[in-house]
């Protein structure tokens, strides 16, 4: 048990949220050595608009739309912080949690791989989907805080 809980404004940001999604990040929290904050659960399609607009988000199809994703931020001396070392953290809790409660997950950091079907490193997961789009000739997208629900599963 990490001794991590998720806070107030945490909680209202899961409001809305798909139950399955939501289960994983309570257990991610109890399980992670990293905390964390629920960034971004639910988005409008205004807000999604302003995010494209700026460069943050790819896409005006986003899952937070639905309720199919969320963006757990490393919570570091009071203040959140996007770096990769915690975020890797983050991403082995939310593995585990997520593997614990049968569901699957989606990673930002990785977008070629379901998170729950892989044991490898989330760094060396972000490495080989940045080299396999460099191959390719295209961008990598990495969004370390994102995860989500597969559209296969959830739709």
């Amino acid at each position: 048990m990490s001794g991590f809980k998720l806070g107030e404004k945490s909680l209202k940001e899961l409001n809305g949220v798909h139950a399955d999604l939501v289960a994983v990040v309570k257990r991610a929290i109890e399980l992670t050595s990293q905390d964390f904050s629920v960034h971004d659960g639910i988005r409008t399609l205004a807000e999604q608009q302003k995010l494209v607009q700026s460069g943050a988000s790819q896409t005006l199809d986003s899952r937070h739309i639905t309720g199919h994703a969320v963006d757990l931020v490393p919570y570091i001396n009071g203040k959140l912080r996007w770096e990769w070392e915690p975020i890797y953290k983050i991403a082995d809790a939310v593995r585990t949690a997520a593997k614990e409660l049968n569901v699957p997950i989606r990673w930002g950091g990785a977008w070629d791989v379901t998170l729950t079907n892989t044991d490898e490193a989330p760094e060396d997961l972000v490495a080989d989907y940045t080299a396999l789009r460099k191959k390719a000739g295209k961008k990598a997208f990495i969004d370390g805080p994102h995860f989500e629900l597969p559209k296969a599963k959830y739709p």
